[in-house]
């Protein structure tokens, strides 16, 4: 069974998420850790329950969610996964972080491209990829269907949708990413959400005023 450990860290109150089963190998997905002392509290729990990191995930790649990018690589000699159309993303977070003026940011790459037809794999457990794009171009969501989960980042929020008013974006696609990907999944499954908390898919099909099944047509 996956273990899921959440994370709220940066100005932007941004989920990062350690992923981790009983072999102890672990996936951390969105690290938004920006100092020193979030770096610790992340490093810290990873030491204390003896897991062993071997992927670093993005769901996408706004600022928020990428800060301890490079951290992460370092520390644990880990791979960057990510979704190919979502590098310009990537790319334009250190001009962010000045606009932000939140320093200092250390630039990452990516070193592996996932896309909807892969699976992510660690320890005894797996994770099915989504392509959900509009709130970022290359945004993804990680699932399991037999523990009813998704890690969705910004595309689901309780009561609430990703924002669509960044370069790249759009909401179009971010609607249809919602209404083809995610309510296609069962009511109960649990969306984890990068900013806030917890949600269900049948939650939001009946009271997210964005996109609910009254106004799917």
């Amino acid at each position: 069974m996956i273990q899921i450990q959440k994370f709220t860290f940066n100005p932007f109150q941004e989920n990062t998420f350690v992923l981790y089963d009983k072999t102890k190998e672990a996936v951390i997905i969105d690290p938004g850790c920006n100092s020193s002392s979030e770096h610790k509290v992340l490093t810290d729990f990873i030491e204390q329950n003896e897991l062993k990191v071997v992927k670093l995930l993005n769901t996408h790649c706004h600022i928020d969610h990428v800060f301890g990018n490079q951290f992460i690589k370092d520390k644990y000699n880990v791979k960057l996964h990510m979704h190919r159309l979502d590098v310009p993303t990537l790319q334009a977070a250190k001009t962010a972080s000045e606009i932000y003026q939140i320093k200092p940011f250390i630039e990452s790459t990516p070193d592996v491209f996932v896309s909807e037809e892969d699976t992510i794999a660690f320890g005894n457990s797996s994770l099915e990829i989504l392509f959900v794009p509009g709130h970022a171009p290359g945004h993804i969501a990680f699932l399991n269907r037999d523990q009813k989960f998704v890690i969705n980042g910004d595309v689901l929020f309780k009561g609430s949708v990703g924002r669509t008013d960044f370069p790249g974006c759009s909401h179009e696609d971010l609607v249809n990413s919602i209404r083809t990907k995610m309510y296609a999944l069962d009511d109960d499954v649990t969306v984890y959400t990068g900013h806030g908390p917890e949600t269900t898919i049948g939650y939001e099909k009946q009271f997210n005023p964005f996109v609910n099944l009254q106004n799917i047509g």
